[in-house]
Parts: C-alpha cells; structure tokens; sequence
C-alpha cells in the first residue's frame, strides 16, 4: 500500500471488529547516538533537595555502620562518603549542580555527629568525639567535596549553552534610532 493514502479504519461490522484498529506509523523512530566510547552517560535525575538527602542519608548510614562494627566513624565512612558525593555529583540534574558540593559537607557533619564516638559520655564526651573526628577524618571531607566539585565543573563546562540572541541582536553595529 502506498504511503500517501490513508486507511478508513474498518467498519464494526463483521470480523474486523474484534480487532482493535492502529494508525500505521509513520517513518522510523530516530536512532539514538551511542557515544565514542561505548559507555552510555548516566542520566540526571536528583533535584538539588534529592541530592543533599541522598548525600546525608547514605553516609549517616554509612556512619553508623562503621561505628557498630569498628567503634566509631573511620576508614569505611570516609569511603563511603566520597562514593556517595561522587554519585550526588553525576546524578543531579544540570539545573542543580551546585547543590552537590554544597550538600557534601553537611552530609559529612550529619555523619559525624550521628555516628560519633562519645568516649565517657554525656554532651562534653559526645563533642570531643564530634571535634576528633572531623580533625581526624578531614581528608575524606576534603576528597568528597573536591571530586565532587571537579564533577559538577566539568558537567557544568560540557552542557551547551542554553542563551539564544534575540532576532534583534546581530554582529553588524547599529546606528542609533532617531527620535
């Protein structure tokens, strides 16, 4: 059957009714353009509100198992901590970068206040655990924070430029209207 003509659908008569009628599509669906390197890009999802709980509720429970299992926040919760920036990074959608970089370190103090060692106990115990930790454990804040900074700038250089000039803008210089 030609392209160009177009069917009626059938009549609820007879056989042809039993069976549902569907416009024949038209064209192919455009390819999709795989990337040189074989690897599909991660699509952003989080909003920036997504993002900071994401960030805070995964190292909190990061936290909180390093310190069931090894006395307090260490190695694991710093590790933790930098996968799940990495992932907050490359998971935001480009509307929310900055929100990334930003929701690192308070989801590293969240962590380290929840999970903190209280050594003696009581509040003067609990803030010297809160103090020793982030003076212990600063260089996974520094390395979340920072990957995630590098991330979000690169996805921030490579996304194309949104601004269009108006139909009344041009390279030619004008002259000035007159009154």
């Amino acid at each position: 059957m030609d392209q160009h003509t177009t069917r009626t659908p059938p009549s609820p008569s007879g056989e042809a009714a039993a069976a549902v009628y569907r416009p024949p599509r038209r064209g192919r669906p455009p390819a999709r353009r795989h990337r040189p390197h074989g690897v599909p890009r991660p699509r952003a999802r989080l909003t920036g509100l997504g993002t900071g709980l994401l960030t805070t509720a995964v190292t909190v429970a990061g936290g909180a198992v390093d310190a069931l299992l090894f006395d307090g926040p260490g190695v694991f919760f710093g590790l933790v901590f930098v996968l799940v920036s990495v992932a907050g990074a490359v998971y935001v959608r480009p509307y929310d970068l900055v929100a990334a970089p930003v929701a690192a370190p308070i989801a590293f103090a969240a962590g380290i206040v929840l999970t903190s060692d209280s050594g003696s106990g009581g509040l003067a115990g609990h803030l010297l655990g809160v103090f020793a930790g982030l003076a212990l454990l600063t260089g996974w804040l520094y390395a979340g924070t920072v990957l995630a900074a590098l991330i979000v700038a690169v996805r921030a250089l490579r996304r194309p430029s949104r601004r269009r000039r108006s139909p009344r803008c041009s390279a030619a210089r004008r002259g000035r209207s007159r009154p």
